[in-house]
């Protein structure tokens, strides 16, 4: 609480890595920050090519604070969308964190035994100065064996144990030398992301801080926005038809790495589940009354029977599905910030017909914090629908991640619209987030 944050003075890439279920690997540069500024990766120095995708830049995968191995660009790519923007990404290869540490396992030398620490020389002889070392004593000679007499019985053959060859080691495959990269500048002062070997190190240290069972503990978010019509916290499983994706992190000056997960029990992620869900249906009832003609100005009407009284007084309530409630700490201060993304419908009214349009689909995402009393602060609601968005675009959650690298985590959401997507980056500050990053979306 009294200790400065020690921000990376960069430079420092973030990236999106997409695993697809054949292992392929691809990586989306997504901001770059250079002196306490983000600029979009895409186009920062790309003079040819974006300075985040130079060839043997190495990015650590990182899922929740959790290093999960190295990606190391081998070839950029680019295209022509539809609007005539250039949009980049880099081919590369991947490494698991488990790989990276059997190999570095099997690379460590063993121990060498000291010469002559086995040597028995006998017991110890004192000498003088300038006495040359005594030859050690010669073998008697081996005593002269007479024949044998013509009626001995000839001596039972004796298999002579022969040495077995020493089993060498098995070879494993060598790591390929990474070659510098033709691209990067001759000038020294340029600054350079984690190049080559580099990120081995860090990703073989970072495994070590985190415990392995930190990985499948709430909060985890799922590959794609199409997921499982449950609210769990605790499912860290993704489809395996379907591509992964994981935010990547490129820093000279990497800095440790926590766990951002918010340790639960069951009963309290259930009371989470019931006051997200309450709050993201007054959500959804007030963006159905915006688009309801005069359904902002209506007021309601007083009742006169207590049947009438009884149906006014009970809101209407959405139906959800592909609900998804996330709960991280990212400060590591055990106070959890929630995440909800959802879809919901309303119900139709009792003469047969949907209260704003048959078939409007909501798609909603909700940011909270929890105070110490149990009180829900809401930071962030985006409701939008099917029709509307290319107005409101819609924000789906990739993870929390450690943008500036200070030790704090930010949320990094992808904004869809109807005809493009792009990348912003939030910092939750008390009960507001304040965009460190907005990507462009495309016209």
């Amino acid at each position: 609480m009294g200790h400065a944050a020690k921000t990376s003075k960069g430079p420092r890439a973030l990236g999106l890595l997409e695993l697809g279920p054949n292992g392929n690997a691809r990586l989306i540069p997504i901001a770059i920050l250079i002196d306490g500024k983000y600029y979009d990766a895409s186009a920062y120095k790309a003079a040819p090519v974006p300075m985040a995708l130079w060839s043997d830049t190495v990015y650590e995968g990182i899922r929740t604070g959790v290093s999960l191995g190295l990606f190391t660009v081998t070839a950029p790519q680019q295209r022509k969308d539809e609007s005539g923007a250039t949009v980049w990404w880099a081919d590369g290869r991947w490494q698991t964190a488990d790989s990276i540490k059997a190999m570095a396992a099997k690379k460590r030398p063993a121990p060498s035994t000291p010469r002559g620490i086995n040597d028995d020389e006998g017991p110890p002889v004192l000498r003088r100065a300038g006495a040359e070392k005594p030859k050690p004593p010669e073998a008697p000679p081996a005593p002269t064996t007479q024949p044998a007499p013509a009626i001995a019985p000839a001596p039972t053959p004796t298999a002579t144990p022969t040495a077995a060859p020493a089993a060498s080691g098995s070879s494993s495959p060598a790591t390929p030398p990474q070659s510098q990269d033709d691209q990067a500048p001759a000038d020294k002062d340029r600054p350079t992301l984690k190049r080559g070997q580099a990120g081995a190190i860090s990703a073989e240290e970072a495994q070590k801080k985190v415990s392995t069972s930190a990985s499948v503990k709430a909060g985890t978010p799922a590959a794609s926005p199409t997921s499982t019509p449950t609210t769990s916290a605790s499912s860290g499983a993704q489809p395996a038809n379907q591509d992964q994706l994981i935010p990547a992190i490129s820093d000279p000056h990497p800095s440790d790495s926590l766990p951002y997960n918010y340790k639960m029990t069951a009963q309290e992620e259930e009371q989470f589940r019931k006051k997200m869900l309450a709050m993201a249906a007054d959500e959804i009832r007030a963006r159905a009354a915006q688009l309801t003609p005069g359904g902002a100005a209506a007021k309601p009407v007083q009742a006169s029977s207590p049947r009438s009284k009884a149906t006014a007084a009970k809101p209407v309530q959405p139906t959800f599905e592909d609900v998804q409630l996330y709960v991280f700490d990212l400060a590591d201060i055990n106070e959890p910030e929630l995440v909800l993304t959802a879809k919901a419908r309303m119900p139709q009214s009792s003469h047969g017909k949907d209260s704003t349009n048959p078939g409007l689909q909501y798609m909603i995402t909700l940011v909270a914090r929890d105070d110490v009393n149990g009180e829900l602060h809401k930071s962030l609601a985006n409701v939008t629908d099917t029709q509307h968005l290319d107005v409101i675009p819609r924000l789906d959650l990739i993870d929390a991640v450690d943008v500036d690298g200070d030790g704090r985590a930010e949320l990094l959401f992808r904004e869809v619209s109807d005809t493009s997507s792009a990348f912003v980056v939030y910092r939750v500050i008390g009960n507001q987030l304040y965009p460190l990053f907005q990507g462009s979306l495309g016209e």
